[in-house]
């Protein structure tokens, strides 16, 4: 409805069967029709998939505790599928699906980062963006999808929200905090932060690490 601005038949009909009435005033349909989105943003972790559930019995209270383990693609610490090729499907699809521009708001890899020699070379991290920035290009150049932007997740380690953590890191900088909230709270730039500042600076042209 955001995107086209009228309720779908299906929705209606399902609101039809229930004896549900909706208070539509004159104008509102005038209303939905002009007020929709211009364009649509998402975010992307990784993909599930789905099988044939023979119990009956929902596993996991929510969406990133469901779904059966893909033997095709790699997985991080915490399970999470990593599935670049998934990004490229996935603005195929939604554009598609809602003929907008797309925007990618959050996409980045939890991982339990280390200090060496005052360092930290999260290699790791920078192949996870850097798959998945390849894939979206080709959905952009090969595939004629309208990417209005992509940002990652996230500029610096924080509580991870789906497992309140902060070994689960996300940042290019690195915060020294554990997860009782001991350390001295040094931010240290990891080598990603060095990469991803050359991919912004060559708009998503220049994805080679180059290592100091």
């Amino acid at each position: 409805m955001q995107c086209r601005g009228y309720y779908p038949n299906y929705k209606l009909k399902e609101l039809e069967r229930q004896n549900i009435t909706l208070p539509v005033l004159p104008g509102d349909a005038e209303i939905l029709k002009e007020g929709t989105v211009d364009f649509v943003s998402f975010s992307y972790y990784m993909t599930h998939v789905c099988g044939k559930n023979t119990t009956g019995i929902l596993r996991g209270l929510n969406g990133l505790e469901t779904g059966y383990k893909n033997p095709h693609i790699e997985r991080s610490a915490w399970g999470w599928g990593i599935d670049p090729k998934g990004l490229r499907y996935a603005l195929n699809y939604l554009y598609d699906r809602y003929q907008l521009p797309l925007m990618i708001v959050e996409n980045g890899l939890g991982a339990a980062d280390t200090i060496v020699d005052g360092k930290v070379h999260d290699y790791y991290r920078i192949d996870y963006l850097h798959q998945h920035i390849s894939e979206m290009k080709k959905a952009i150049d090969l595939d004629g999808v309208p990417v209005l932007g992509y940002t990652s997740w996230g500029p610096i380690d924080l509580i991870s929200a789906s497992t309140g953590e902060m070994c689960k890191r996300y940042g290019f900088i690195y915060v020294d905090l554990d997860d009782e909230g001991n350390g001295t709270k040094q931010r240290i730039k990891k080598d990603s932060f060095v990469w991803y500042k050359q991919v912004i600076a060559t708009n998503g042209e220049d994805l080679d690490w180059k290592e100091a």
